[in-house]
């Protein structure tokens, strides 16, 4: 497995580097060295006629001879880039004793850093790395963004660079700053600067400056953002454009990690998860989360009022049972702007990533979303509706009470062999399916310790899960083979 690396970009004005070998490898790397302002210490018993000159002209230090580990006195880095892999080890043992970064060329394992591939546009650089793992990615990718990026790029970098203490003494406050930027790098600067108009960009430049210190004071705003399920993939373009403009984010504790990682990686981000909102269906006794709920309503408020964008970022979509519609009240109540960012459902991402079409014209023509957390009743559930036949049942944290839930439907008129589908994790890498009939179901879940997030299926439908499966592991279980086998 490829170990995870921390990306940096290190400053070499100055400071000495050993580069071993003297070949046309060496040349290469001392290259980028001496453009770094590296003062670059080469070591090999002879040197191509190119390394050769640059020693001559005083570009290079040059020590003659095979390695020894005095080289390495005074160096920040050392790169070992020779064709003998036991001095390459050498000088990667040697530099790890001494506690010196080493890269060996085309040595993954002998290396405690890699020279990534670069894209550089001015004093922009866009470095892409595999680990080591897949270098021609790496340099697929970099050529790839070669012909994405023009030079315009590195006189946007110089223009911005020109005028950034003039920008934050401008646009004191971070979040003011950012909507700036968001606003300017979507205007016709780049292209101005792409036809060598300098003067017409330095007065879009100064009439957008102009414009946003004088928005600032403007109150903020809410974003409710439908996280959907867990993959990071099914989070919809206006909800990630969303996210990239967030000061601050508001999420629940099943929002996937993923997920998050996709937001800027200087907003605030603040976990407002309810603890029993995962764990699952409780049929008798709901959990009432109105004190954390209240918490959400008043961190919304509170950011928005100091004039932050806000993101509140819910798992699913925030109007299926995700209290979207009380959270738009109180910002409607209190004069806060807000929008709302429509999220893939667990029921439907749930039930695609098993298989599992919750429609079917020979199955199921009509689809429940059920969950029993409701506000103000212990016994909300029409269980004679919801054990109707030739429909689709999708019951929200599904995990506990199963055994009331088996009970009741079949009480009041289900087949004990309807097939049903818990989804564990549902899209993300570690998804399980349990499947079984709703005789056993409370007993199934036991015996593999399904855990939330998880959802259920129930329905002629769940069956199709064990021929129409395509993600993750197999269905654990049998469904019954005879609706499987009549689709």
């Amino acid at each position: 497995m490829t170990r995870a690396l921390f990306p940096l970009f290190a400053d070499l004005h100055g400071r000495e580097v050993l580069v071993v070998g003297g070949g046309t490898v060496a040349l290469r790397k001392a290259a980028a060295l001496l453009e770094a302002g590296a003062r670059v210490r080469l070591g090999a018993p002879a040197l191509i006629p190119a390394l050769s000159d640059w020693v001559a002209e005083g570009r290079i230090e040059h020590r003659p001879g095979r390695f020894v580990e005095d080289w390495l006195d005074g160096v920040w880095l050392a790169i070992a880039a020779t064709d003998d892999a036991a001095v390459n080890r050498a000088v990667a043992e040697a530099g790890t004793a001494r506690r010196i970064w080493v890269n060996v060329v085309d040595d993954v394992e002998a290396s405690s850093f890699h020279v990534p591939a670069r894209v550089e546009r001015g004093p922009v650089q866009i470095a892409i790395s595999s680990g080591g793992a897949a270098p021609m990615l790496a340099r697929h990718l970099r050529e790839s963004l070669e012909t994405r990026y023009d030079e315009s790029l590195g006189a946007l970098a110089e223009l911005l660079a020109a005028q950034r203490e003039r920008i934050r003494a401008r646009l004191p406050e971070l979040g003011a700053r950012r909507r700036f930027f968001d606003r300017l790098l979507a205007g016709p600067l780049q292209a101005l600067l792409r036809q060598g108009r300098q003067a017409e960009a330095q007065q879009a430049f100064d009439a957008a400056l102009g414009e946003d210190a004088a928005r600032q004071g403007e109150r903020g705003s809410v974003a409710l953002v439908g996280a959907g399920p867990g993959d990071p993939g099914l989070l919809t373009l206006r909800g990630l454009r969303v996210l990239n403009e967030a000061d601050v984010i508001l999420h629940d504790r099943l929002v996937s990690a993923e997920v998050l990682k996709l937001a800027r990686r200087d907003a605030e981000l603040i976990d407002v998860g309810k603890q029993a909102a995962c764990a699952a269906i409780e049929l008798t006794h709901p959990t009432d989360h109105q004190s954390t709920q209240q918490r959400i309503h008043a961190l919304m408020l509170e950011h928005a009022r100091a004039g932050k964008r806000v993101v509140r970022l819910k798992g699913g979509d925030p109007f299926v049972f995700g209290r979207g519609g009380e959270e738009l009240e109180a910002l409607r109540e209190h004069g806060i702007d807000y929008e709302v960012v429509p999220g893939v459902t667990a029921a439907l991402a749930c039930a695609a990533y098993a298989g599992i079409p919750l429609t079917h014209r020979d199955h199921a023509q009509s689809l429940r979303l059920v969950t029993a957390h409701l506000k103000d009743s212990a016994e909300p559930l029409d269980w004679r509706a919801l054990a109707l036949e030739r429909q689709t049942l999708a019951v929200y944290m599904g995990v506990s009470g199963l055994d009331v839930l088996r009970d009741k439907l079949i009480e009041h008129g289900r087949a004990a062999d309807t097939p049903f589908a818990l989804i564990e994790n549902g899209s993300r890498p570690n998804q399980r399916v349990v499947a079984g009939t709703l005789s056993n179901l409370a007993e199934r879940a036991a015996e593999h310790q399904v855990r939330s997030p998880a959802l259920l299926i129930i329905g002629e439908v769940a069956a199709l899960s064990e021929r129409l499966h395509w993600f993750g592991r197999a269905p654990l279980g049998d469904t019954g083979a005879h609706y499987a086998a009549a689709a």
